[in-house]
């Protein structure tokens, strides 16, 4: 078997000692390089396999251009560009295996578009003074991008960067040996929940898909993973979408750290995927919890998952725009769409009686449901919670009804 391919990028000039040791590392370890060189002023001190100027060109521009605006930022989002579709293209010619990226702000803000180029499932690691920051908004973390921080390496090599330096390097070969891309053998379901304290129709709705012939994917909505959700879902990779847990769309329109970005539950509509929507916990905004809640949260009842996440309750008129803003990317949806609406509740803590009931407000979104629901879209209601067996049923009859019309190709 031929040895992984690493990309190996960054401003070779300089950083020309950390980036070869980084090289030096992997092929010692028996895998292959590709260099590529993101500098804009400077020179490598030995020829890169893919040099400044291929990475100006590629942009469409060029160093001599680049130098002229005067101006770092925009002459490295030049680099980016560039960067980012060469990436893509020696990805797609099947020329490397995984990436490796070393740099400071300047190099982790290329190193974000040229990693986000890149599919899920292709080792991506960056090497960064920033790693972990919350200069790095999620909207622009791949789903499955590791960082290490480059702990005192910022001006040449020394034993603290090294041990940096060589677990990145090691670890993303062995990664790239180690990976199994997903595989295209079944129609893929994407569907979004919580763990099953709050949220348990998955636990009988993927065997039932699965025997159905479709492969399922269910990924956690606190953030990254509906980040990881929208990213597949824009890649066209699923067949159908069974998006149950819109938290996300509430996190980002109240301001919340925990958010998937603007164009959460927008993806798979404008790709034309059919989706069924439903309303998982649509009355919590999740918050971190070691953060103070923001003033305009403050007041509202609160519930502390852990340390990490908490959560605050929408009143009435919080959930009349959540439901307007599911509502309104909805309507832009290009392929079916069905709203499954269990009116007894969203999740395992709003039950009637449960610690988070709030029959009111509950009333108040499934009003602004039925005002708000667009005409591309299948409104569905059930006298259920959304734990209930009857809401999995529902689904499920909205999937068969799918395959017997061909809207999707089951088993």
């Amino acid at each position: 078997m031929t040895a992984p391919c690493i990309l190996v990028a960054g401003t070779w000039d300089t950083k020309d000692a950390e980036l070869g040791y980084m090289r030096d590392v992997i092929l010692r370890q028996g895998g292959r390089v590709l260099t590529m060189d993101v500098s804009v002023l400077g020179d490598p001190s030995t020829p890169s396999d893919i040099s400044k100027h291929q990475v100006a060109e590629a942009a469409g521009s060029s160093i001599a251009a680049a130098i002229a605006a005067e101006d770092e930022n925009t002459a490295m989002q030049v680099m980016a560009t560039g960067a980012a579709r060469l990436a893509a293209a020696a990805h797609a010619e099947g020329r490397i295996q995984g990436v490796i990226v070393l740099g400071g702000t300047m190099g982790t803000d290329l190193a974000l578009d040229l990693c986000s180029a890149l599919p899920l499932g292709v080792p991506k690691y960056v090497v960064s003074t920033v790693s972990f920051s919350p200069m790095l908004p999620p909207e622009r973390l791949p789903a499955d991008i590791q960082m290490i921080l480059w702990a005192g390496g910022l001006y040449g090599l020394n034993s603290i960067c090294k041990a940096s330096l060589s677990q990145a390097a090691g670890a993303v070969l062995g990664a790239a040996r180690a990976v199994e891309p997903p595989q295209r053998d079944r129609p893929l379901i994407g569907m979004t929940s919580f763990g099953k304290t709050v949220l348990r129709y998955m636990v009988s709705l993927k065997p039932a898909l699965e025997a159905r012939g479709f492969e399922v994917a269910v990924f956690h909505a606190t953030g990254m993973g509906g980040r990881a959700f929208e990213s597949l879902a824009a890649e066209g990779a699923f067949a159908a979408v069974l998006d149950f847990a819109p938290q996300e769309v509430g996190n980002h329109l109240f301001g919340s750290a925990i958010t998937a970005g603007p164009d959460r539950m927008i993806s798979a509509g404008a790709r034309g995927i059919p989706q069924i929507v439903s309303i998982g916990c649509y009355d919590l905004v999740d918050l971190v919890g070691w953060h103070p809640v923001p003033s305009h949260l403050e007041g509202l009842p609160g519930h502390a998952h852990n340390r990490l996440l908490s959560s605050v309750v929408l009143d009435a008129d919080g959930r009349r725009k959540v439901a307007r803003a599911i509502m309104g990317k909805l309507a832009e949806a290009k392929g079916e769409v069905v709203f499954l609406l269990p009116t007894r509740g969203g999740n395992e803590w709003d039950r009637e009686g449960g610690p988070l009931c709030d029959a009111e407000g509950l009333a108040a979104f499934v009003n602004e449901v039925r005002r708000a629901c667009p005409p591309n879209v299948r409104l569905v209601e059930m006298e259920a919670h959304i734990n209930d067996p009857a809401f999995s049923e529902a689904a499920l009859t909205v999937v068969e009804d799918w395959i017997a019309r061909g809207v999707l190709a089951g088993r």
